[in-house]
């Protein structure tokens, strides 16, 4: 059974800190970008940080740049964001997606959900309080 696992959601405190977890079964990550995403209700699913497990490159949007860190453990075929610092924005449903995309339009695109058609994780959900 091919499946993204998501975890490690919670509630937190503004400026504490969460790490999410990404884990494939049935599938290997290898030539994949894996991306997490988020929707807050009422909003659309926005893109948050991306990694090509090949080169381990990643991508930050501009709200979480310096705050999230992204990052895979290769042996355990799991990616990671780590949250700090987070604010009452960060509230919402995070999602974690896999999708080959090629090296050429990884930077340009990883952070768009509607790129990503293969593979998505249940959300876990991260309440940021005040």
């Amino acid at each position: 059974d091919v499946q993204l696992q998501a975890s490690g959601g919670g509630s937190v405190q503004a400026g504490g800190s969460l790490r999410l977890s990404c884990a494939a079964s049935g599938f290997t990550f290898a030539h994949y970008t894996i991306g997490w995403f988020r929707q807050a209700p009422g909003k659309e699913r926005e893109g948050v940080s991306c990694i090509s497990y090949s080169d381990g490159g990643t991508v930050y949007v501009d709200s979480v740049k310096g705050r999230f860190t992204i990052s895979s453990d290769n042996s355990k075929n799991t990616v990671y964001l780590t949250m700090n610092n987070l604010n009452l924005e960060d509230t919402a449903v995070y999602y974690c997606a896999a999708e080959r995309i090629p090296s050429t339009f990884v930077t340009s695109t990883c952070t768009n959900p509607f790129v990503y058609t293969n593979y998505w994780g249940q959300g876990t959900q991260v309440t940021v309080s005040p």
